[in-house]
């Protein structure tokens, strides 16, 4: 399963891991997002398989990452506006204390499930190098693409994509 997302890291690994640009690369062929459940800051487990039949965006953020929370208002707001056309968006808390990310959530209003990862092991499946990184998944459960890391403006390529993807 680890080589899963060698298409879209083959290009990505080439570029520096900076939590300050922001890369997209989209998948010429598509592969199965690889399956994993986590404990959610509601203390229920959420499988992502589960969620086939939408469109998931998965967004692998840290407490530690200033630009990790200047876009989770952004991905509120896109939660808000796609959620009824099928859309679901999974934050993936990579820190070692839950406690530190259940505040963060809270004092940005987080609308979104957020799961806590605090061993690193989704991250290590996606081969995830960079905060935030953010993927985009179909509802046949495929990644369609890959965002390495945020700045202003990498929202509207979300909703773009997000568009394009509920209306397949």
């Amino acid at each position: 399963m680890k080589t899963l997302l060698a298409c879209l890291l083959t290009v990505a690994a080439a570029l520096p891991a900076n939590v300050d640009a922001a890369v997209a690369t989209r998948a010429t062929a598509p592969k199965t997002a690889p399956d994993f459940t986590l404990r959610g800051l509601d203390g229920h487990n959420l499988r992502l398989n589960e969620q086939r039949g939408n469109v998931v965006l998965v967004n692998f953020w840290a407490t530690w990452c200033g630009p990790c929370k200047q876009e989770m208002p952004e991905l509120n707001r896109l939660y808000d506006r796609y959620r009824a056309s099928g859309f679901v968006l999974l934050g993936v808390n990579v820190d070692s204390d839950p406690a530190q990310a259940q505040a963060v959530a809270t004092r940005l209003g987080l609308h979104f499930p957020v799961l806590l990862d605090a061993d690193k092991t989704v991250s290590r499946l996606y081969e995830l190098d960079s905060m935030p990184s953010t993927v985009l998944i179909d509802r046949d459960g495929r990644v369609r693409y890959l965002h390495r890391g945020y700045r202003e403006g990498t929202a509207a390529a979300y909703e773009q994509q997000i568009r394009e993807l509920v209306t397949e």
